[in-house]
């Protein structure tokens, strides 16, 4: 049996996506930013991916795994994807820029 967490992943791997919920862009007034990350990953390699990506300081990371959602279309009954979410907390003076300006 391999050891999932044991496979090295790139950064960007780690990192999937920024969750832009009003939620979400509440907490940006805190310095805290939310991102949908691997499943498998820890605090230590969301941390490590984030200050490499972004140039940032973190401070502190919050993760929590999401349950799955059943979703249902017409007669058909499926499941919603499981994804973890991480939500990072970033020295003061630091931003990362998630709405970039055209």
């Amino acid at each position: 049996m391999i050891n999932i967490s044991a496979v090295s992943r790139s950064n960007s791997q780690i990192i999937k996506y920024p969750i832009i919920t009003d939620k979400a862009t509440r907490l940006l007034e805190n310095n805290q930013y939310s991102f949908v990350v691997d499943r498998y990953s820890d605090k230590v390699n969301i941390k490590s991916a984030i200050e490499s990506l972004f140039s940032v300081k973190v401070i502190k990371i919050n993760t929590c795994r999401l349950p799955r959602k059943k979703k249902r279309v017409g007669k058909y009954i499926g499941w919603k994807p499981q994804y973890k979410k991480a939500i990072v907390t970033l020295s003061e003076g630091d931003v990362i820029n998630l709405f970039t300006d055209s």
